[in-house]
């Protein structure tokens, strides 16, 4: 005779717990907002040809329409051009910037990390080299470097990861320095792990928390630098869109034509406001 047994009302309705504390960290309502935020900016970005007829360097006879005439929807701008268009184009220029140059200030932040803590000189070298770089504050930087290398993308880019591999360097760097003492760490030693086993499997794992965390910071530090440098003129060239400069050209209008201004900054705040929140977030979800 079978016995059946009777599962408590609780237990059926209970959610499968998420393990990984990255995703945990994700659910949580900031991290969902964050996500929508910036997830909703990408689509547009991405669906532009989808979601615009015109060209953002196309030239028409009606300037400075308001938004919602004939087939402008978001109106035009001092030369004809469609303002819808320019925002999503624009969006896709800052977010190429951004995937372009965070990458990269993690990647050699993360390697001079781990040459820093192999050896005491290169140690103080990397450190002395984190100094010099956090002794400019970014715009400075930024008109430096155009300077040497004249405007464009490749130069915000150069900019955005020279900005940026220090944080990720010392970052990572503490970290190494904190989890190679502890317990866990000695026990390996103990127990015959070499130097690099002990480094791959042990301390890495358990050091990358805050250099992930950090990569959301990083994007929106990259986004907001982007946008400075192009408002003030030395980022991505005209007659190509981006946010900085679509701003910037809005300033004249500003009374007549709100709209003008109102798209790129409306998306700048979104994509900022959702990545911090997309840090703290996973922030959160490391500590638990």
């Amino acid at each position: 005779m079978t016995t059946l047994t009777a599962v408590p009302a609780s237990a059926a309705v209970r959610r499968p717990r998420i393990r990984n504390r990255y995703l945990r960290g994700l659910a949580t309502p900031r991290g969902v907002i964050g996500l929508a935020l910036v997830g909703l900016v990408l689509a547009v970005g991405l669906a532009a040809p989808l979601l615009t007829s015109y060209d953002p360097d196309f030239q028409t006879a009606d300037a400075l329409v308001s938004p919602g005439t004939g087939d402008h929807l978001w109106g035009t701008d001092e030369i004809g051009r469609d303002l819808l268009s320019r925002l999503l184009y624009g969006i896709r220029s800052d977010v190429l910037v951004v995937l372009a140059a965070v990458p990269i200030a993690a990647l050699v932040g993360c390697g001079l990390a781990l040459l820093a803590t192999a050896h005491r000189a290169a140690d103080v070298a990397v450190q002395r080299l984190f100094d010099l770089l956090l002794s400019f504050p970014g715009l400075i930087l930024g008109l430096t470097v155009t300077a040497i290398m004249g405007v464009g993308r490749g130069t915000i880019i150069v900019v955005i990861a020279l900005v940026e591999t220090p944080a990720f360097g010392r970052l990572l760097r503490g970290a190494i320095l904190v989890h190679r003492d502890r317990e866990y760490a000695v026990a390996a030693r103990v127990g015959g792990a070499g130097p690099l086993r002990l480094l791959t499997r042990h301390v890495l794992p358990n050091a990358a928390d805050p250099v992930v965390v950090h990569v959301a910071l990083a994007m929106s530090v990259a986004v907001i630098l982007e946008g400075a440098m192009s408002f003030i003129g030395i980022g991505i060239r005209p007659p190509e869109a981006s946010l900085g400069s679509t701003l910037a050209a809005s300033r004249p209008y500003l009374e007549d034509h709100p709209a003008y201004a109102l798209g790129p900054l409306a998306v700048i705040t979104a994509l900022v406001v959702g990545l911090n929140l997309i840090a703290e977030a996973l922030n959160r979800g490391a500590r638990r």
